[in-house]
């Protein structure tokens, strides 16, 4: 009965319960649930989970009741309580790979009735979340899902009267990224994320997976290819790998930047205060627009190259040319002088 608790308090949640009570098309195949992009500890080049933690049932108090006598009534039958007699046991566990360790935590399991319902879906049977799950259901044939961060599979089981096991292998590994500058110092994890796309050979544009992870974290993918797309700051440092994933394996991938932490400001005199009121615009050496801003400071982070910051205070335009050197952060000071001053027209030539 434990099991039967455990499944039945979450049916019709998750991510993929739909707005009329979890149910799926009955044409589309059953996708890999959403995850929170929490990791689970992996080591040793496979991933090791810990077992899932044992529930207790309690029971109330005991109550003394007198009873007419009855001249009949129905036998339990094999031991188990009325209402849960007609019902069959399955146990469904998962594994990363063949001959692998059942996965112990961060599972999500549905279980679907095999039939679409009026409305063409699957019906939503039970759920549960954890590691391997224990299910009283009616016999008969279902469709589970197993999803594991982005790593899922899908099987069909037939329950019968007798207890049973099923077991999935999801063919899945962990994929941990981090990115250093090209001296090998480290960069802020607030300013740098990660994206990752579908990988191989493809003509056109790639779907995007999983936006926005930070590094560090260990998302759970199946095994394959995939194009990771690291962002250091938000102006044009960027760099593009293709990365394996190896089932049952943490696959760990560092990437390098060729950048570095700039801060602009106009001054009248070296050393000076930042002039407030100033708009900026940096420019490539070929003459395009990187990025604009307001303010007595500019701070951003740039690839490594030429560029050009154009300063306008007031009625004043200023403009000079710098050099961003990988690794070496700076301060540029745009000094607010007759050499630096140039008109509307000498800026547009």
């Amino acid at each position: 009965m434990a099991g039967l608790a455990r499944a039945q308090e979450a049916v019709g949640l998750g991510p993929h319960a739909g707005p009329d009570g979890g149910r799926l098309n009955a044409a589309d195949e059953v996708a890999p649930a959403p995850t929170d992009g929490d990791g689970s500890a992996l080591s040793g080049g496979t991933i090791r989970l810990p077992t899932d933690e044992l529930f207790r049932a309690s029971t109330g108090p005991s109550v003394s009741l007198k009873l007419p006598g009855l001249s009949g009534f129905a036998p339990q039958g094999e031991g188990k309580p009325l209402a849960t007699a007609a019902l069959g046991e399955v146990t469904l566990a998962a594994q990363l790979i063949e001959e692998g360790e059942a996965i112990g935590q961060g599972l999500i399991w549905r279980v679907f009735g095999p039939e679409p319902d009026g409305s063409g879906k699957l019906p939503l049977v039970a759920s549960a979340r954890g590691g391997t799950s224990v299910f009283q259901l009616a016999p008969g044939s279902y469709l589970v899902h197993a999803s594991f961060g982005r790593a899922g599979a899908t099987t069909r089981i037939t329950v019968g009267r007798e207890p049973r096991k099923e077991t999935l292998v999801l063919d899945a590994g962990g994929l941990k990224l981090d990115a250093v500058i090209a001296d090998g110092s480290q960069i802020d994890a607030e300013k740098l994320k990660f994206s990752i796309y579908e990988g191989g050979e493809l003509d056109g544009e790639r779907a995007l997976i999983i936006p926005d992870v930070s590094p560090g974290t260990v998302v759970r993918l199946r095994s394959g290819i995939y194009h990771i797309v690291s962002t250091y700051g938000a102006v044009n440092a960027v760099i593009r790998s293709d990365i394996w994933v190896e089932a049952g394996k943490l696959t760990e991938a560092t990437v390098e930047h060729h950048a570095a932490e700039l801060t602009l400001k106009l001054v009248r005199e070296a050393g000076g205060e930042a002039m407030a009121d100033t708009s900026w615009s940096v420019l490539t050496d070929a003459g395009d627009i990187v990025r604009e801003s307001v303010g007595p400071y500019f701070e951003m982070v740039l690839a490594e190259g030429e560029y050009t910051v154009i300063a306008k205070n007031r009625d004043r335009i200023y403009r000079q040319d710098f050099t961003v050197t990988a690794g070496q952060n700076a301060e540029v000071e745009v000094i607010a002088n007759e050499a630096s001053a140039k008109s509307d027209r000498d800026i547009l030539d």
